[in-house]
């Protein structure tokens, strides 16, 4: 089983340039065993343009998790404690190993029934073929 997070595009490239290693969320997907992302790129792209493997998962309040991870979020510390306003904890997902397909997905040809994720949605299909061709299935 995968993931497919919606990421805004500024995110998702700082993500795919290795230059963000952690992505906050509200709320985490129940199946702690996922391993693969797939990064989902929302408007204007609309495409999955790569994946990343989860390092770790840290759960806590915004405040620690700012403290712990903020310098590597790719984030303004308004714009976490915004996102955060009026929620007692969050996730940190530690981000490794990124890699962009030389070709975007478009989700819609290749998961049946496929809408946009609010937050993630799970898949059980591989959308790619290895990340040493850097080609998509």
């Amino acid at each position: 089983m995968n993931v497919v997070l919606s990421i805004r595009p500024h995110h998702a490239k700082e993500i795919l340039d290795g230059l963000k290693k952690y992505e906050f969320r509200k709320s985490i997907f129940k199946n702690r065993d996922i391993e693969t992302v797939y990064i989902y790129t929302t408007r204007p792209i609309q495409r999955i343009e790569g994946l990343f493997t989860i390092g770790s998962i840290h759960e806590g309040r915004p405040k620690m998790l700012w403290g712990r991870f903020g310098e590597h979020s790719g984030l303004e510390e308004r714009s976490f404690f915004e996102y955060f306003k009026g929620v007692n904890k969050g996730f940190a997902i530690g981000i490794e190993a990124p890699h962009r397909f030389s070709t975007p997905i478009d989700p819609k040809e290749r998961i049946l029934g496929f809408h946009p994720p609010q937050n993630f949605c799970y898949i059980s299909d591989r959308l790619h073929e290895s990340r040493n061709e850097g080609k998509p299935s």
